[in-house]
């Protein structure tokens, strides 16, 4: 899939990685890019082609909307997500559920409200942003990793439904960036550029799964092995008890 000329929708654009997209996809040469957040106000992109757009994605109405006010839509990357550090057994449920309302429900209810916008324009693409955390857990990320690991093989059941339409659904898997979002981890951070860089190449070429840095591509070829033995290299590599 060529980016030049296309038209895309980012959610939770106003930082991070998402902020990295809305800016990548406009060296790419779209035609425009609507930046999403729940706060618009917050959005600051000095390219006329950014149009800013509430969406919230716990607020089925505002998903909605954006769908109608985004009609034209053909690349939606999904990048919005919370992170409350929440621990599964004895953290607060209010925040746990919140995780899973937010990378599962809330993403979910975006695909679903912009499938039909995607199929309009011939196919089009989706990315998910997810996280090496889809495939295993750390200390202090038990509700996060529980979040994207639903969301990771809810990206895989989405691409299988959509690809009659012609959807490209694309799942991007990252370690740690240099975010707001892992501001308190002191590990190694990839710069949050690289994610959209290589996702975009990915759609260019076709690829359904993205493996952004060295750390996801290590996860991933631990997995058919010992869990055991992986998360005792995985203590020693974070230095947990």
């Amino acid at each position: 899939m060529e980016i030049t000329d296309q038209i895309a929708l980012v959610t939770g654009a106003n930082r991070g990685i998402g902020r990295q997209f809305v800016l990548e996809l406009l060296d790419r040469g779209v035609s425009k890019v609507y930046a999403t957040a729940r706060r618009p106000e917050s959005l600051a992109f000095d390219d006329d082609r950014v149009v800013p757009v509430r969406l919230d994605l716990l607020d089925h109405e505002s998903v909605v909307a954006a769908a109608a006010a985004a009609r034209d839509v053909t690349v939606l990357v999904n990048n919005a997500g919370i992170a409350t550090g929440a621990p599964l057994v004895t953290g607060d449920i209010a925040q746990i559920r919140s995780e899973m309302d937010t990378h599962f429900w809330g993403t979910l209810d975006v695909i679903r409200v912009f499938a039909p916008v995607l199929a309009a324009h011939g196919g089009g693409a989706i990315v998910n942003v997810l996280s090496a955390l889809s495939w295993f857990a750390a200390p202090g990320s038990g509700s996060y990793s529980a979040a994207k690991a639903a969301e990771w093989n809810m990206t895989n059941g989405v691409r299988l439904k959509l690809s009659s339409q012609g959807t490209l659904v694309q799942g991007v898997l990252l370690g740690a960036a240099d975010t707001d979002i892992a501001a308190g981890y002191d590990g190694p951070k990839i710069d949050p550029r690289d994610v959209p860089r290589q996702a975009l190449d990915g759609l260019a070429a076709g690829e359904i799964e993205v493996i952004v840095d060295d750390w996801t591509a290590m996860v991933k070829a631990s997995l058919a092995g010992d869990p055991a033995a992986f998360y005792a290299q995985m203590t020693a590599l974070l230095g947990a008890g």
